[in-house]
């Protein structure tokens, strides 16, 4: 072989082999790269899980702690069940928190969770004991009972409520909990300090903790992914969340909780963060109603009716009553009472909104929509009449401080039960509630002899609230599944719709026997209730009320058309035929009951700087042409309504 030819193969050679390790340094080099970034991405996964890690036995026992909470306080009933995000928000919440403490020094942050121990420990026995012990979380009407609990009353709840049985109850659940992370805290702290001891002696402890290490980015691949999946799956109810949590007024915190996206507040710390905050909004108007107290002024009294009676009822649809033209029976005694001329229907009146609280501070307020300020800046009318030197008597059945008493009726009632305010309005009050409202009656009875010559009584119904077949006596069912011929509607709804209309015949048989009560006296008697309510009108599939829809004419008819009518005794009609003239004479006037103090006071023979003749519908100046806006949003009389007045008016006059 000729030497050019060897020498060229060697260097083909050489030319391969260096090829080869160039191609293999930039593998390397590759592979040097890829390991970086795998360690960059190991470290970034590893900073996801780092909250967690350092606050483990904090993650782990607070998270415990919560989902015991949240399914101690769910009802033995069937068809309740428990917030079925707890688990994931539960996760994201406490993700939250463990990020806040892992900024804080060592020292700090260890302090900081013994002291959210403290508080979480403390208010989950708290929200947990008062459901076991009254059927309800912590409520801001609990804390205003805790805030008028003295210490001999303390002590006394204490030795009556509190006794060794509760740790055997739900409230024992929470109790473990604490002896569970007590015990475990305790092994864990004998394991750190002797940890060395301990590798020493069980050498496979050092491998177990390699691996451990070696498994944090993967720890922390799992809780970014957990991050995004809790994130995206809580975000609405943490918005819901924010907008609660951002309502200037507590009127606007029940409108808020009415809604079908509204807020779960799944633990006991929201729910007691939320009653602080819903206390403090009501303080703000209850200030402002306590500071006019002594501004209030009358300027005369001529007494014009000695005995003034207001029923104010619950959830009352009109198109439910056989008085205003419902093909059921359902108000026999005010239909035979209308027949005689005594009782005077109202035909074309409404309440300016679907929810009790809103109702009371109009009814309550000489506040009416469209008017400058705040339903706050307007006095009382009870306590105007109380100015004018009636006698002033509430007797109700819903509106009593009570622990189980949800915030739409806390908000309702709070101007009532305020202490000042209630005494600056009435002069008896009741103090018990009872299963049906036919308790009232008796109970009034003993208050009677309290009141003088000049009275205004109120009494305030539970009437056809939800529950309806908890309205009213099992004797005093008369209308069952089999009578309602709606083919739309399962065995189920029928037998809600007939326990409505039963409701309806027993609050028939409850104001008659309060009409009953006066009929020897020179009386009158005003019935209205609140609002209306939904009940499978024209085969809709809904019962109750739909809070947050447009207000269209079908919902306008069903919860915003309501009954109202005046009934005058023989005396009052003698004594005052033109006041009854007058009443006849307004029975087919449009009408907004947020106007109903003017007309009270104006019955009342009572002059104050507030009264307006103009919305006083027994006024020969009252304007009639007034908009009725409902909700602050909709002109009821723009709405198609009363497209079939004739049907639902026991004048039956045509408008």
């Amino acid at each position: 072989m000729p030497p050019g030819v060897q020498l060229s193969h060697d260097t083909n050679k050489t030319t391969a082999k260096t090829s080869l390790l160039k191609e293999k340094d930039v593998h390397l080099q590759q592979i040097a790269i890829f390991m970086k970034i795998f360690r960059h991405a190991g470290r970034v996964l590893s900073a996801f899980f780092a909250p967690i890690r350092c606050n483990a036995a904090f993650f782990i026992f607070m998270y415990i702690l919560g989902l015991v909470c949240t399914y101690a306080v769910v009802p033995d009933k069937k068809g309740y069940h428990a917030y079925s995000l707890a688990w994931d928000e539960l996760f994201l919440d406490l993700y939250i928190l463990c990020l806040f403490l892992i900024v804080l020094p060592g020292i700090v942050r260890q302090w900081v969770r013994r002291l959210f121990y403290f508080i979480a420990y403390g208010i989950a026995l708290i929200d947990v004991y008062c459901y076991v012990e009254f059927g309800s979380t912590i409520t801001p009407t609990m804390l205003l009972l805790v805030g008028e609990t003295n210490t001999d009353e303390a002590t006394e709840f204490l030795s009556s409520y509190v006794g060794f049985d509760v740790v055997f109850s739900k409230v024992g659940w929470v109790v473990l909990t604490g002896m569970v992370h007590v015990a475990c805290t305790y092994v864990v702290s004998r394991i750190y300090y002797r940890r060395r001891r301990l590798v020493r002696r069980h050498p496979w402890m050092i491998a177990a903790l390699k691996m451990a290490r070696a498994a944090v980015p993967w720890m922390g691949a799992v809780t970014l992914a957990l991050l995004i999946y809790t994130a995206s799956e809580c975000i609405e109810n943490k918005r819901a969340v924010v907008r609660l949590m951002s309502c200037k007024n507590i009127g606007s915190v029940e409108h808020e909780l009415t809604r079908k996206d509204k807020a779960v507040l799944y633990l006991p710390l929201y729910r007691l963060v939320f009653s602080v905050y819903a206390n403090s909004l009501t303080a703000q108007q209850v200030d402002k109603l306590i500071g006019a107290i002594d501004t209030v002024h009358v300027d005369s009294c001529s007494f014009r009716s000695d005995n003034i009676v207001l029923i104010i009822g619950e959830s009352y649809n009109r198109h439910h009553a056989q008085l205003y033209g419902y093909d059921k029976p359902t108000t026999p005694r005010q239909k035979a009472r209308a027949r005689r001329g005594d009782l005077v229907p109202f035909s074309d009146v409404v309440t300016p909104w679907n929810l009790t609280s809103f109702v009371f501070k109009h009814l309550f307020s000489l506040y009416t929509v469209g008017d400058k300020g705040e339903w706050c800046d307007y006095p009382l009318f009870p306590e105007l009449f109380r100015k004018a030197g009636y006698h002033v008597t509430f007797v109700t059945n819903q509106f009593l401080p009570q622990a189980k008493e949800a915030v739409y009726d806390f908000s309702g009632g709070f101007f009532l039960n305020n202490p000042k305010l209630s005494s600056a309005q009435f002069d008896t009050r009741n103090t018990q509630l009872f299963r049906y409202d036919g308790g009232l009656l008796n109970d009034y009875d003993h208050l009677r002899p309290e009141g003088k010559d000049h009275n205004l009584i109120i009494f305030h119904l539970k009437g056809q609230h939800v529950d309806y077949q908890t309205r009213y006596p099992k004797d005093r069912t008369k209308w069952g599944v089999n009578d309602y011929d709606r083919p739309r509607l399962n065995p189920r709804e029928r037998h809600i719709l007939a326990s409505y209309d039963n409701a309806v015949l027993y609050n028939d048989s409850v104001v008659d026997a309060v009409i009953r009560k006066f009929e020897a006296e020179d009386a009158i008697v005003i019935y209205v209730p609140d609002h209306g309510e939904e009940c499978y009108g024209d085969d809709i599939r809904f019962y109750g009320r739909m809070h947050s829809t447009e207000i269209t004419a079908r919902l306008a008819r069903e919860e915003f058309d309501i009954p109202f009518w005046v009934w005058c005794s023989k005396k009052y009609r003698k004594a005052h035929p033109d006041v009854f003239a007058r009443i006849k004479a307004a029975r087919d006037k449009r009408y907004m009951t947020d106007a109903l103090a003017h007309m009270l006071l104006w019955l009342g023979g009572i002059h104050c700087p507030e009264y307006r003749d103009d919305l006083n519908i027994l006024s020969t100046d009252y304007n009639e042409n007034r908009p009725r806006i409902l909700k602050n949003q909709v002109d009821y009389d723009k709405l198609d309504v009363r497209g079939d007045a004739s049907a639902t008016n026991p004048n039956n006059k045509k408008r």
